[in-house]
């Protein structure tokens, strides 16, 4: 699946209206961004709910990709620990698979700032439902 498709299938969703951007979609690995602005807190910093958001989208982006057309992908499991705080500018999230089963993906998920500062690493499990032959 490549990132034009992927966008076809997004809109009108969460991601979009975060202005999550996909950069590069495979199973192994799936990268996008978000911009802070527009998804903080009440004190101006980058929402930690805006990181669960995006490591969940980009590890169901690359489960969705692992399964392929007519498959099925959702979160079933998601962890998170915020390392540091962003005021501005960008974060860029990359998905690398742990493993890759018939029925369960495991991704991390590392989140970073435009200075390549880990703002937080998330750990997300996702269903896999291919489609049956």
């Amino acid at each position: 699946m490549d990132p034009t498709d992927l966008a076809a299938l997004m809109t009108g969703g969460l991601d979009e209206r975060m202005g999550m951007e996909v950069l590069e979609v495979s199973p192994e690995r799936t990268r996008g961004r978000m911009p802070v602005a527009g998804n903080t807190q009440p004190f101006g910093l980058w929402h930690g709910g805006a990181s669960c958001v995006m490591a969940e989208s980009l590890a169901s982006i690359a489960a969705a990709s692992a399964v392929g057309r007519g498959g099925q992908a959702f979160g079933v499991d998601l962890n998170a620990t915020h390392h540091a705080p962003v005021r501005s500018g960008w974060v860029t999230g990359e998905a690398r698979a742990i493993r890759i089963g018939g029925t369960l993906g495991t991704w991390e998920v590392v989140l970073t700032d435009d200075a390549g500062e880990r703002v937080c690493t998330a750990r997300v499990t996702c269903a896999l439902k291919r489609p049956k032959p």
